[in-house]
């Protein structure tokens, strides 16, 4: 099966209005930059993205936003983004926020096959609206399902042909659960080599779990926030 796409247009080209999207990455750490400009060119329709963020009005998910792409947000966080907030408040974007670690637990739930999970995160608070709580051992705990998304869009430092992938300290962040958990995993990556080339005790995310992957480029990598500290005169 041969898993290597040309570029980011080729490998997101089956993506149609409506589709379910997990795009990796922490704040503008680790994003897919290659295949989130990809899908604005593309110009789909009524996304449903699951992401820890929206990234910023400029950069990520916000292109995106700017070009009224997305119908729904599924994010632990949502700070940053004007447009995002202008959305949010006119009615035009439905917004789910959920806890962080639900997120991710969702996330894994999903690649591990599981249909839900229990977790004590969120209740008694609005997230609890409408959810089953159960009782285990005194403790009350929600029930939340594992997410059911068509695609998932990472990025990673390396990769082989195989689709094994390493990510690079913090990028790694959500991608590797990401990873596991779309119908169809899209990778894109820093440096592209031939299987076996990769030490396999340093593979994060098994090819298994990949279906395309392709060299990105033109990263940049920015940063959402700089803080330097001032410098002693």
């Amino acid at each position: 099966m041969n898993k290597v796409y040309k570029d980011a247009h080729h490998a997101i080209e089956d993506i149609k209005d409506g589709s379910v999207l997990m795009l990796g990455g922490f704040g503008l750490c680790g994003i897919p930059e290659n295949c989130i400009s990809a899908l604005v060119l593309k110009g789909v329709k009524n996304l449903t993205c699951i992401s820890n963020n929206a990234g910023v009005d400029d950069f990520g998910i916000g292109l995106m936003l700017q070009q009224k792409q997305v119908k729904k947000m599924i994010s632990s966080y949502v700070g940053e983004n004007a447009e995002f907030e202008r959305q949010l408040l006119s009615g035009e974007l439905e917004v789910e926020l959920i806890p962080q670690g639900t997120l991710a637990t969702r996330c894994m739930a999903a690649g591990y096959g599981l249909p839900a999970i229990f977790t004590p995160a969120g209740v008694g608070t609005e997230v609890a609206l409408g959810k089953e709580v159960r009782n285990f051992d005194g403790k009350e705990y929600l029930l939340e399902m594992a997410f059911d998304a068509d695609y998932a869009i990472v990025k990673a430092w390396k990769g082989d042909t195989m689709g094994n992938l390493i990510f690079k300290d913090t990028a790694r962040n959500f991608n590797p659960l990401m990873a596991m958990a779309g119908k169809i995993t899209i990778a894109e990556v820093e440096e592209l080599v031939p299987a076996g080339a990769l030490d396999p005790n340093c593979i994060h995310t098994p090819g298994i779990y990949v279906h395309r992957i392709f060299k990105g480029s033109n990263y940049e990598k920015r940063i959402e926030q700089l803080t330097v500290r001032k410098s002693a005169e």
